[in-house]
């Protein structure tokens, strides 16, 4: 109970407090639009190059810990993708979206606090390591997928151009690819520049996560109801239990096992409904898992929290 009160209610207090702020008609449309897109597209990419930059990448990009965490997620993918087809006769566009919704963890906005509150700053380390090859990885798989299912509707160069331009125009992914510039050419930040970053960083979470409220109301649940319960039991049971067992076997430190576990239980992410409205497929029932998912973690994430080391 403590670690609900002291963990998980604060993060999702914020949260709440965008959703009121929006039911309410506190917080119009447009201010939760602008709001997101200074969290996603200036505060978070600022916060990720620094954490980048600083980052120990001889020691933290552990082949373990990644190959734990991506095989959590691809079989989310898989599960997702082949779930929705065998069990629930989707369409295989509908699967694909269906299956990403169910790779693409919100690892950002909900990993990162969750992790922090929990096991304090220094714990983050690993979460940046999976952070900086997931959108690329996500991306690469889902789109690809998705042409497959189109019937290569865009060929082979068409789907690696369309790859390219989805994650190399993610203002994150660009963060995340000037940290590395910065960190691997031995950089060093002016410490003006250091102070301001920062702050843009101090502000991105809180940001976020009321905009994340605000973004949520526009999900109304609506759609194939089974199909969204499918959806929540992948991606709050299966695939942070993926990575439980691929951890202990692959014998990660506590830190890494922690964060990979947790930034794999926190639910499909935003981006998920934007993949599915990229391609106008099961719009409705991605957006209604990312809704009822996000509440459902809140109990969810308080086990893992309880049964992790």
């Amino acid at each position: 109970m403590q670690a609900l009160i002291e963990v998980i209610l604060p993060v999702f207090l914020v949260i709440g407090f965008g959703y009121a702020a929006r039911w309410r008609n506190l917080f119009g449309d447009q201010a939760v639009d602008a709001l997101t897109r200074f969290a996603t597209s200036y505060g978070i990419p600022c916060m990720l190059f620094l954490a980048i930059a600083q980052l120990d990448l001889g020691q933290e990009f552990d082949p373990a810990l990644l190959i734990s965490y991506y095989t959590g997620a691809t079989v989310g993918f898989l599960a997702g993708l082949f779930g929705a087809r065998w069990i629930f006769a989707r369409p295989w566009t509908d699967s694909v979206a269906i299956g990403f919704a169910c790779l693409f963890a919100n690892s950002v906005l909900l990993g990162l606090p969750i992790t922090e509150r929990a096991y304090g700053t220094e714990a983050l380390e690993p979460n940046y390591a999976i952070i900086a090859l997931n959108a690329p990885f996500c991306y690469l798989v889902g789109i690809a997928a998705m042409e497959i299912a189109l019937a290569g509707r865009s060929g082979i160069l068409g789907t690696l151009r369309q790859i390219a331009r989805t994650v190399f125009n993610n203002a994150m992914v660009i963060g995340i690819g000037l940290g590395f510039v910065v960190n691997l050419g031995g950089i060093p930040l002016p410490g003006v520049l250091n102070d301001a970053l920062e702050m843009m960083a101090r502000a991105a979470l809180p940001a976020a996560l009321f905009a994340l409220g605000g973004v949520l109301y526009r999900y109304r649940p609506e759609g194939d109801m089974a199909t969204i319960a499918w959806i929540c039991v992948v991606t709050l049971v299966v695939y942070p239990a993926v990575i439980w067992v691929m951890g202990r076997s692959l014998d990660l430190s506590e830190a890494q096992f922690r964060s990979a576990v947790l930034t794999g239980a926190m639910g499909p992410g935003v981006n998920a409904y934007i993949f599915a409205n990229m391609y106008g497929v099961a719009r409705r029932v991605v957006a209604s898992s990312v809704l009822i998912a996000t509440a459902l973690s809140v109990v969810t994430i308080w086990i893992w929290l309880a049964i992790l080391p």
